[in-house]
C-alpha cells in the first residue's frame, strides 16, 4: 500500500487529517514544513513508498507553491492534492499538475481524493 506524505504546519489539522485517512486504512507520514518533507523524501525507501502528497498551501518558511515546484523538480509525476481555505490560490499552481480543493473538506471528501488521486485525478486542474 502506498504512503501519503500530509505536510501541515498545523498540528491539529495534520493530526486531525492523519486520523481520518489512517482510519480508511491509509499510512500516512507526516511533515510540519515543506522542507522537512522535502527532506523525508531524501530517503530513497520512504520515497519508494510515497504514493501521494497532501500539502497545505499557506505554511510559514516554504509555501504551497515553492513546496510543489521543488517536489516536481525530483518527482514530476507524484499525484499532489492541495487544501486551502483561498479560493483563489488555485491559480498560483498553474501547471504543476495538483489538485487543489477548498478547506474545510469533509473526512468522506479527503478518503475519496486519497483513494482516486493516484490513478485518476493529476493534471486535471491547475
Amino acid at each position: 500500500m502506498a504512503t501519503i506524505l500530509l505536510v501541515d504546519d498545523d498540528s491539529v489539522q495534520a493530526a486531525t487529517r492523519k486520523a481520518i485517512l489512517t482510519h480508511s486504512g491509509k499510512v500516512v507520514v507526516l511533515a510540519a514544513t515543506g522542507r522537512q518533507a522535502l527532506t523525508l523524501l531524501e530517503d530513497p525507501g520512504l520515497a519508494a513508498s510515497i504514493g501521494m502528497v497532501i500539502t497545505d498551501h499557506l505554511m510559514p518558511g516554504m509555501n504551497g507553491p515553492q513546496f510543489v515546484t521543488e517536489l516536481r523538480q525530483r518527482f514530476p509525476s507524484l499525484p499532489v492534492l492541495v487544501l486551502s481555505g483561498l479560493p483563489d490560490g488555485e491559480s498560483e499552481y498553474e501547471g504543476m499538475q495538483v489538485l487543489y480543493r477548498l478547506k474545510p473538506l469533509a473526512p468522506e471528501e479527503l478518503i475519496r481524493l486519497a483513494q482516486s488521486i493516484p490513478g485518476d485525478a493529476l493534471g486535471r486542474t491547475a
